[in-house]
């Protein structure tokens, strides 16, 4: 169904209902088809699963993030060597 957009703006609920209904309709500014009106296709991705990664629960110290570097930790996050005395 092609609508003209002034019609289009008086009209929207009804259009969406078309649409809702499985039709696709094409908005034209003038004799120019501009846009087409789609139904949304349902969302492909599941639904998150609580619990799904309480395996990892643990795995990680608490304190991780709050305790300092070693001085082995922190040559590597800079990307120097210490065996190599690089700086």
């Amino acid at each position: 169904m092609i609508v003209k957009m002034h019609q289009a703006k008086s009209q929207l609920s009804s259009l969406i209902a078309r649409v809702e209904a499985g039709e696709e309709v094409i908005l034209a500014r003038g004799d120019t088809p501009v846009a087409k009106i789609v139904p949304l296709s349902p969302s492909r991705r599941e639904p998150r699963k609580p619990g799904a990664l309480k395996h990892l629960r643990g795995a990680i110290p608490d304190d991780l993030f709050l305790r300092p570097m070693t001085e082995e930790e922190l040559a590597a996050w800079e990307g120097t060597d210490m065996a190599k005395g690089e700086n």
